[in-house]
């Protein structure tokens, strides 16, 4: 796996660790005893429940290691102050011609979750917007066709 830096706030870096946490601690621990209890109810060829904990197992085991490459490659959006140029760890109040502001605050794609109003810097409005100041308009090529934004406030 390519190193590359994942931008993530401190609640997010705490987030992953708690999961982490729990994955190592918790599940692992119950996985095993699933698959202790299905290997004895003998032929495991046929066994629906072994089947299933070994392929939970796989998955549980390769988000552990996607969890500890990410914190072992994050670097963590620093809440510098305010700041007038939107970036990594910004609040943004936008507004679209003919709709209500809209708040989101700009994080790395890990935490990206934007019915919260979190918007990855890798978005194509999280990518336009980065750089701009209040007042500026912001052309968003998406998907979905072009947008145009107003950008109201940073903080």
């Amino acid at each position: 796996m390519v190193n590359k830096d994942i931008f993530l706030t401190q609640e997010g870096v705490q987030k992953l660790r708690q999961e982490l946490e729990h994955l190592t601690t918790v599940r692992r621990q119950e996985l095993a005893e699933r698959l202790r209890a299905a290997i004895q109810h003998g032929d495991i060829s046929e066994n629906a429940d072994y089947e299933h904990a070994k392929n939970e197992q796989a998955f549980v085991e390769g988000r552990i290691l996607l969890l500890e490459e990410t914190l072992k490659n994050a670097k963590i959006i620093q809440a510098d102050g305010p700041s007038d140029t939107v970036r990594l760890g910004s609040q943004v109040t936008v507004v679209e011609d003919g709709s209500e502001p809209e708040e989101f605050h700009i994080v790395g794609p890990m935490e990206a979750d934007p019915r919260q109003g979190r918007i990855s810097n890798e978005s194509p409005l999280g990518r336009a917007l980065l750089g701009c100041r209040a007042g500026d308009d912001v052309t968003v090529e998406a998907p979905g066709g072009t947008t145009l934004f107003r950008i109201l406030s940073v903080s």
